[in-house]
């Protein structure tokens, strides 16, 4: 695996190493020692399953608070969206600022969102899949939000959003005061 960073301290995106023959390929979609070793998260509790039906579809952008924060790293198995992370954490020279990257079954790429960061993404086609490694489980009442098109972080997605959540559309715009969140390692 190919851990490659991001402007946004933390966040990485990763690009799986395959070993090709006439047969095929092989890749490591995870390895603890390879992410211990870029100095990332190694230990995960769930792999979740999302699908979106149609393009444009919206989800997020969602984060845990302490105790309860947690990494999460996206691999898109079926279609394309574009993967957002958010910096939240408190103190960091980054708090508020986006990156995004385009994460299709084709191209295998990764999203690596640290702990403090919000992640969200768009479908780019219809029929998306998309399967996600945690690090904490889920705890609804630590569940947090920033709304998708707050002109503050102004995420540029790169087509119209068609269809968002009334809980995505309800998040607040971010707001120190309520967003930034005290996490191990946060710049």
């Amino acid at each position: 695996m190919k851990f490659l960073k991001t402007p946004i301290e933390g966040a990485h995106v990763i690009e799986l190493e395959r070993r090709e023959d006439q047969r095929g390929f092989l890749a490591r979609l995870f390895c603890e020692h390879d992410f211990t070793a870029a100095g990332l998260e190694g230990r995960f509790v769930q792999i979740n399953n999302s699908t979106s039906l149609r393009k444009g579809i919206v989800r997020g952008l969602h984060y845990q608070a302490p105790p309860h924060a947690e990494v999460k790293v996206m691999r898109v198995i079926r279609g394309a969206v574009f993967d957002v992370v958010v910096d939240v954490r408190r103190g960091s020279p980054t708090f508020g600022r986006w990156f995004g990257a385009e994460l299709t079954a084709e191209n295998r790429r990764m999203m690596y969102s640290p702990r403090g960061f919000a992640h969200g993404f768009l479908s780019l086609t219809d029929d998306v899949e998309v399967i996600y490694m945690a690090s904490a489980f889920y705890a609804p009442g630590f569940e947090r939000g920033v709304r998708f098109d707050d002109p503050k972080v102004g995420v540029e997605w790169p087509i119209r959003p068609s269809e968002v959540s009334d809980k995505d559309r309800s998040w607040p715009d971010l707001d120190p005061a309520v967003h930034a969140v005290d996490v191990e390692g946060a710049a």
